[in-house]
């Protein structure tokens, strides 16, 4: 498939934005329960804001995907069978709650475990909406697996735990330490997800061939031509056009800037007492990068059927 930056933003934003909330409920949640200091006032708010900038980044960067944006709220229309629809649906929601949640966290309203509690079933809705848009296309065997729904949650929360981290280590909390050891965690998970999905699609064989498409039962068929003299839609869209040295160079670079570096730093981090905020903005940032790249990866990995019959452009 050709990956569009939009939904490659679109994708890595929000899921950094539930990873996000859902450490400020989880750290809430530890506090409440006295296993944890409380943090500073302004701890939760902030990183409020934080998670809304983050999903609206994404779902702004959605718009930039559609020929017609103006339409968009048709999207909701099919929720019944659409997974699309559904995260049209799911996200606002969420933000709302989110909005909400650092609100009631401002102005010192009580509650805000209940708050956050249906905050957290609606962010893990939203991996749910969004993991099943992808894995539910059974023709693309790269994406038609459980391990897409697996990777997009623990990609999210592990992007999410690493900025709470290093919004922690900013404003000096006494937990800072616990929630780079939970990034780490989260971090090597992916790592060994992301692997394994990797080992899978290796592994795929095409279902179809060009004797199955075209309904001929030669041995030996080969396309001379593409049929017409210029591209096309599905030579733009469902082919990203790079070598197979580009695509390896990419997986490398993406599971070191993703996994790799990320935690070697974080580890770096948790050897020191008291870690650098510089240091821990500095790992946000990396691991969101390479996040970038691994869903460009994602979604070029993907072999769509049709380039079986365009196999001479692509």
């Amino acid at each position: 498939m050709n990956p569009a930056f939009s939904v490659i933003l679109l994708t890595v934003l929000i899921g950094a934005g539930q990873g996000l909330f859902l450490a400020l409920f989880v750290i809430e949640a530890v506090v409440a329960a006295g296993i944890a200091a409380a943090p500073s006032p302004g701890f939760y708010p902030t990183g409020s804001v934080l998670a809304l900038l983050l999903l609206a980044g994404g779902l702004l960067a959605s718009f930039f995907h559609l020929g017609h944006p103006e339409r968009a709220w048709r999207s909701a229309a099919m929720w019944r069978t659409s997974w699309l629809s559904r995260e049209v649906i799911v996200l606002p929601a969420f933000m709302a709650l989110v909005a909400a949640y650092g609100w009631a966290h401002w102005q010192g309203i009580s509650g805000t475990l209940l708050l956050g509690g249906a905050g957290v079933l609606l962010c893990l809705a939203l991996f749910l909406c969004t993991g099943m848009i992808y894995a539910c296309i059974k023709f693309l065997q790269e994406w038609a697996s459980p391990l897409t729904l697996v990777n997009f949650t623990i990609l999210g929360c592990a992007s999410g735990v690493a900025l709470a981290a290093a919004l922690a280590g900013q404003r000096g909390e006494t937990f800072t330490a616990c929630v780079v050891a939970w990034a780490i965690v989260l971090t090597v998970a992916g790592l060994l997800t992301r692997v394994i999905s990797l080992q899978r699609n290796a592994r795929l064989r095409p279902r179809s061939s060009l004797q199955t498409a075209i309904g001929i039962k030669h041995p030996k068929i080969t396309q001379k031509s593409q049929g017409f003299m210029g591209g096309s839609f599905n030579t733009r869209e469902f082919f990203h056009g790079r070598s197979r040295g580009a695509l390896r160079a990419v997986k490398w670079g993406f599971l070191a800037g993703a996994f790799v570096i990320p935690a070697l730093l974080l580890t770096a981090a948790l050897a020191v007492p008291s870690p650098a905020p510089a240091l821990l903005w500095l790992i946000f940032v990396v691991q969101l990068s390479g996040l970038i790249a691994e869903r460009w990866f994602f979604f070029a990995q993907a072999n769509h059927p049709q380039n079986l019959y365009y196999q001479a452009i692509s």
